[in-house]
This record gives C-alpha cells, sequence and structure tokens, in this order.
C-alpha cells in the first residue's frame, strides 16, 4: 500500500491508531509464535469497524539480542536498519526543559532497530512535500511512538534520475511489518498491520499479507563477521577522474573570486564503483561499519528487488523531540593520528586553519539562520570543536531550538536540507553549480535518511555511503567542500580519506587494483 497516493494527506489520522503488548517471551523463537498467534487470531476474528487504522503488536524479549545479526537472518524485502547515535557531551539544553514533559520517558528509545516488509510504504518521483509528510503523518501518533516511518530522501529531486536508483523515486520510506528494536539491555520484536480502503488495501488484504510474511520469518540471528568481508577488488573507477576532478574545483574557485558572483561554497562528490570477486552481503557491510560506528549513525535502505543505500554517517541533520529540536555543523576534514600527540597537533591544525574556518563558519551560520527563521529560540554550543571518529576528525558545533508548533518539523526538514555541508552557499548557485559539472547521479547520497515518529523525529545526512547492487559492483560516495583558498589535490584526497572506511572493509591493495579512467560509468549495477 503506497501511502502517498494523490489527495491521501489530505484525508486527516486513520481512524484507528494504537499498540498492543503481549507478555514477555524468554527468547526471539518464543516472541515469533506468540506473534504469529496473534495474528492469526485477528485474521479469524471480525474485521474492524474503521476503514482505515495501523495496529503494532509488540513482544518484549528478556535479552539484548543484536538488531543486525537478526537482519542477517531475513530474506524477506524491503528491509530497513537504522542505529542512534550516542548523545553527544557538548548537546546544549534549551531553558524550557524537554517541551513536553508530561509525555517524555514513557517508552525506552531502541539502539537500533531493523525492519522487514512493508505495512504501509510511501514513495513519490515529485519532490516530498508537505502533503507527503502530510500522508506520512496520519499513520502516526504520540500515544505509539514506536510506530515510525524509516527511508530517505534524494539530495536533488529535480534533477534526472540514474537507472541505479529508480526504485527509491525521490523519497521512501516504509514503516516495517516486521520489526527487530534492540534496546540497552532487552530488545523487542514487533508487527504492524496497516489498512486503508480508500487505497484500495483492505483489513483483510493486510492480515493475509503479514500472515506469509511471519512465515518467512527466523526467528534466529546470523553471527557477522565484523573485520572484513571477505571480497577482493578486481578494478576501481573514479567519477569524475582526477583530471576532471581538478577542472571542475578550478572552475567554482574562478566563480567563488569573481565579484558579480554570489556563490561563497560548493560541495562536489565523487562516485567510485568497486567491481569485487564477490557479492557483498549489505547487512555484512552494515555489521563492519557498525563496529567503526562511534559517534555516528548506521543506516541501511533497501526497496525490493533494488540495490541497498548503506552508510555510516556522523552527521545529524535534524531532531526533534516534541517540540525540541537539535542540529549541528560538520565540516573540515583532517586524518587522526598514528600517535596521541600527531593526532593532538593534526587536531590543532584543523582549529588554526583559516581555510576551514572559513568552511566551518558558512555551514554552522547558516543553520543557525535557517533555524532561526521557524524556531523561537536558538542555542548555539560549543560554537566550534574537534569531533573526532576513528579515521577522520572534523570541527563541529552544535545547536538547539524550539520550533512554536510540531507541524513546523516538515518547515525544519525543507529548510535544512541541503546545508552548506553537502551543498553549498548560497544554496540554489550551488545546486545550480553542482547539476552543471557533477556527470553522475547522486541519488540519497547526502540526501536526509532517517524516520518520522509521532512524538519524535530523526534525520542524518546521507554521507559516507554506498550503494550495492545485487551483481559484484559497489558505489562508494564522498564529497569535498569547495572554498576559497581550497587546494584541488588536497580536496581528492580528503575524498579518499572519507572513502577509506569502504576500501578497507573491501579489502583495497592499490597493486592489485585495475583503474579505469572513464568520464563516466554506465549505471546499472
Amino acid at each position: 500500500m503506497n501511502g502517498c497516493a494523490p489527495g491521501a494527506g489530505d484525508r486527516g489520522a486513520v481512524c484507528v491508531r494504537e499498540a498492543r503488548a503481549l507478555p514477555a517471551a524468554p527468547a526471539p523463537l518464543d516472541a515469533v509464535g506468540q506473534l504469529r498467534a496473534a495474528v492469526d487470531a485477528l485474521g479469524a476474528g471480525a474485521p474492524p469497524a474503521a476503514p482505515s487504522g495501523i495496529i503494532r503488536i509488540e513482544v518484549p524479549i528478556r535479552q539484548r539480542v543484536d538488531a543486525v545479526e537478526w537482519l542477517h537472518a531475513q530474506t524477506a524485502l524491503p528491509r530497513c536498519f537504522f542505529s542512534a547515535r550516542a548523545p553527544l557531551p557538548d548537546t546544549p539544553a534549551l531553558a524550557g526543559g524537554n517541551g513536553n514533559g508530561a509525555l517524555s520517558g514513557r517508552w525506552k528509545e531502541p539502539v537500533s532497530v531493523a525492519g522487514v516488509g512493508s505495512a504501509v510504504f510511501f514513495r513519490g518521483t515529485e519532490p516530498f512535500s508537505l502533503a507527503d509528510w502530510r500522508a506520512i503523518k496520519r499513520f502516526l501518533s504520540k500515544d505509539c511512538p514506536l510506530i515510525r516511518a524509516y527511508g530517505a530522501i534524494r539530495f536533488d529531486a529535480t534533477s534526472d534520475v540514474s537507472v541505479e536508483w529508480e526504485d527509491y523515486g525521490s523519497f521512501y520510506f516504509i514503516v516495517p511489518q516486521v520489526e527487530f528494536n534492540e534496546l540497552e539491555e532487552s530488545s523487542v520484536l514487533a508487527t504492524t498491520i496497516a489498512w486503508d480502503d480508500s487505497l484500495s488495501w483492505t483489513w483483510h488484504n493486510a492480515v493475509d499479507d503479514l500472515q506469509s510474511l511471519l512465515q518467512k520469518i527466523s526467528p534466529c540471528s546470523v553471527e557477522v563477521n565484523t573485520s572484513s568481508l571477505h571480497t577482493t577488488i578486481m578494478s576501481l573507477n573514479h567519477v569524475p577522474t582526477k583530471a576532471s576532478w581538478d577542472l571542475a574545483v578550478t572552475k567554482a574557485l574562478q566563480m567563488i573570486k569573481e565579484k558579480e558572483r554570489e556563490l561563497v561554497k560548493v560541495v562536489l562528490a565523487r562516485c567510485s564503483r568497486y567491481i569485487t570477486d564477490t557479492c557483498i552481503d549489505p547487512v555484512e557491510l552494515l555489521a563492519c561499519l557498525k563496529v567503526e560506528g562511534q559517534n555516528a549513525y548506521q543506516f541501511c535502505i533497501q526497496p525490493s528487488d533494488a540495490p541497498a543505500f548503506v552508510g555510516n554517517s556522523p552527521e545529524q541533520l535534524f531532531h526533534r523531540k516534541y517540540l525540541n529540536i537539535s542540529s549541528e555543523a560538520l565540516a573540515g576534514t583532517r586524518a587522526r593520528g598514528k600517535t596521541r600527540a600527531d593526532d593532538f597537533q593534526i587536531g590543532q591544525d584543523l582549529l588554526l586553519s583559516g581555510k576551514e574556518d572559513i568552511e566551518f563558519t558558512i555551514v554552522r551560520d547558516s543553520i543557525k539562520k535557517k533555524l532561526e527563521m521557524i524556531c523561537d529560540e536558538v542555542v548555539v554550543h560549543p560554537s566550534k570543536a574537534l569531533r573526532k571518529l576513528p579515521r577522520v576528525q572534523h570541527l563541529s558545533a552544535q545547536l538547539a531550538a524550539r520550533i512554536r508548533n510540531e507541524d513546523d518539523e516538515f518547515e525544519i526538514l525543507n529548510t535544512l536540507h541541503p546545508s552548506p555541508a553537502v551543498c553549498g552557499l548560497p544554496t540554489e548557485e550551488a545546486r545550480h553549480f553542482i547539476r552543471d559539472y557533477e556527470i553522475f547521479d547522486r541519488g540519497m547520497y547526502a540526501g536526509p535518511i532517517g524516520w518520522f515518529g509521532g512524538a519524535e523525529s530523526e534525520f542524518a545526512v546521507g554521507i559516507r555511503s554506498a550503494l550495492l547492487g545485487k551483481g559484484h559492483s559497489t558505489l562508494v560516495y564522498a564529497g569535498a567542500g569547495i572554498v576559497e583558498g581550497t587546494n584541488p589535490s588536497f580536496e581528492w584526497d580528503e575524498l579518499d580519506l572519507k572513502a577509506s572506511q569502504f576500501a578497507k572493509l573491501l579489502r583495497y591493495q592499490e597493486q592489485h587494483i585495475c583503474y579505469q579512467e572513464a568520464e563516466n560509468m554506465g549505471t546499472v549495477i
């Protein structure tokens, strides 16, 4: 059922929105049995009188099970995964508290969520709109905070779509039919059933489809090797090539220096096609990225019969809990040092770099200005600090704000994306430059990826990511900010640094790689 059918956003909330909890189970095997029995009972009983609704049935499990290992055992598509990032120590607090204190703390926040199947999906080919947002929100409720729609939005929905991204549309979200929540000390297995007669998806359709999927659900978890993917790179093809990259960066710098031009910064990206000797399992790649995922979001989105979009993003676009909004600025990149003293010196060089400060200040001030357009209160703290990740370190700033109404969430999303960290400034000038000079489709790379909920929503920026096809081909994406003072070769090295977590996992060995100097690549993967 596509919840974004024409006019769906104007129909108001579905008639039934509820969550039901079954008795706790000692292990996933028992939980699967309970869910199958509960859904069979629904199918055997009288259908609800309501013409539309969504019901979540969940079974607490008295042990913590890894959500990635649960997902690795499943074969059904579509599938999704989203791992929450641990709160940063420097996150600023607003004076007014959480914005809805009476409702806070009513549910345990998942550490990671894995899901298969779609109780309802949301996909469109036009840019994500207020009507699309409303179509999603009509299935969500504060009273059922763990009914969530997980997915992603294209970086630029007005650009041409290449073959490998066609199944995603301009946006793609799912409320999973079967979902596994990994908590701090326990787990939850849940199933969600949704129906809407006006969308030609009846209660009986939904029950039959869910019963069929539950028979395919494995109650077991499958351990994943998180050290390597047991594959070797056979060839590597960059788009653009180094020569074309230098030309594009030089052109950007010329436009930035021209006084009659408004362009201050533009972010250019690279798409690298790795051909490997074996097919890569997206969930195995996800598990490997999770090991390196300190202070980062791990994600995986895969529609049916489509490539999987997998990533390990350090950058939050925004998080909303009731009326409270948090966001961040992230820009400037250096490698981590081999020793503590070396790492400290590299970090100080980053903090004191004039070029990096220009790039970072553009991002931070732009995000602050955008939040001030929508929110009553905006706090920035710290104004500039180091964010250290396993392979790289960045300049960062944390921002907190409060929206006037929860319906302003769409404006927050629409205003913050794309940020200068992945597009440039001014936004439209940078976007036009990207369209003119990038010769591949970014797809969901650098777009918002995350989830909408009734009481809470969270989105990361889809960077440090890759698209995995069914064959032996993997597309790895990386970008770099171009401002006055940029050196094209240094930025090319930065692209390598940002893509290094994928190259390492693919058993990158430069002497064995066959490089292909091509201006463009085939799009089928």
